[in-house]
């Protein structure tokens, strides 16, 4: 794959996602993720609730759960979800669609949403034991975002005073002369995402701190 525009990316990280989910068990659908306050289920209709909720929807909402983005979150997540996780990621699949609903994103910019699949792809892909990886290009701008700015979460904070290197890509954070955390770059997104379970990927003499930062 050669495409770098991110709503290209976005598009395929989408339907791969789709793809892995299709023949999920209840009791996969009930699997905790990465994200640990909700199980597969529940990630996919976060992700559907944010590619459908439009820059008004999301200001109407938050504002509605008194800037409370835990409360916006759990109310989005019930628009989009339906009773059976089938019909959840049925709905999640036609997104775009001639049959489905049109993609809206809270902004113009579609880079946070692309991390928001890349990321809550793989909160949900390593429970369940599913080996795919996003594309490389989508990790390469993912990762990009999220050393940028705070947004979701609190990504370039999270590794303030570190040198992020990637083993397998032309990708740095920050001085060289910092210390260094240095692992695959899918792993140093995941751990810019504030995921715990990727710090048995990376190395480096950063590692304790980021590791205290992450499980303190």
């Amino acid at each position: 794959m050669e495409t770098t525009d991110p709503r290209r990316l976005l598009a395929v990280e989408h339907a791969a996602l789709v793809s892995d989910l299709r023949e999920l068990t209840d009791e996969q659908w009930n699997q905790t993720s990465l994200c640990t306050e909700w199980n597969v289920h529940e990630v996919v209709a976060h992700l559907g609730s944010g590619m459908t909720i439009g820059q008004l929807g999301w200001i109407v909402s938050i504002l509605r759960s008194g800037l409370r983005p835990a409360a916006h979150n759990r109310r989005q997540i019930a628009r989009f979800a339906r009773s059976e996780p089938a019909a959840t990621l049925a709905r999640f699949a036609a997104l775009g669609t001639e049959g489905g609903e049109p993609v809206r994103l809270p902004s113009g910019d579609p880079s946070p949403w692309l991390g928001e699949l890349v990321v809550h792809g793989q909160d949900v892909r390593r429970p369940l034991g599913i080996e795919r990886e996003p594309t490389p290009e989508a990790v390469a701008e993912v990762a990009r975002f999220l050393a940028s700015r705070d947004f979701a979460v609190n990504s370039r904070s999270q590794v303030k005073g570190l040198h992020l290197r990637a083993t397998d890509a032309d990708f740095t954070t920050n001085d060289p002369g910092l210390p260094v955390v240095e692992g695959p770059l899918l792993a140093l997104v995941m751990l810019m995402a504030g995921r715990p379970a990727y710090l048995d990927q990376a190395g480096g003499t950063g590692l304790p701190e980021l590791r205290s930062r992450l499980e303190g």
